[in-house]
């Protein structure tokens, strides 16, 4: 009951060429990002012009052991998905899902498919409107490179 627009494009491995490919702004792009935990797996979801915080993401899943899942990880627990294209959606993930306010914010977010040519545009309430996440900051703004 939700309706998106699907957009094919060139292939992309990070959330940031996709937003190049689409000629979108990036903190229109959700990025979403396994985690390992002790007791498992968990999501990031952030805006694609932004950078996971450990030091917020460690607070809000409650776990001083938490870290990026390494591509070998991705691809042994979320093999339906290409890598670099995780979908924000939990019932699709099978993992608790945290998704940064900033993202929230937005009225439309455009995110992975589960391939690295197909992209999803939807309103954000109606992504999350029945899925089961947790808002929490998770992510800060880039360094300025030198």
């Amino acid at each position: 009951g939700v309706s998106y627009e699907v957009m094919t494009h060139e292939r992309t491995y990070t959330s940031i060429e996709e937003a190049r490919a689409l000629g979108l702004e990036a903190d229109e792009v959700a990025k979403t990002l396994l985690l390992d935990l002790e007791s498992g797996h968990a999501a990031a979801v952030i805006p694609a012009s932004r950078r996971l915080d450990m030091h917020l993401v460690k607070e809000a899943v409650g776990d001083r052991h938490v870290r990026l899942a390494s591509e070998d990880e991705i691809e042994r627990d979320l093999g339906g998905f290409e890598l670099g294209s995780i979908p924000p959606i939990p019932s699709l993930l099978g993992v608790p899902v945290y998704v940064d306010p900033d993202l929230l914010a937005h009225e439309t977010i455009v995110f992975a498919s589960g391939t690295q040519t197909e992209t999803v545009q939807a309103r954000t309430e109606d992504v999350f409107r029945d899925e089961r996440y947790t808002p929490a900051p998770l992510s800060r703004e880039p360094e300025a490179e030198s």
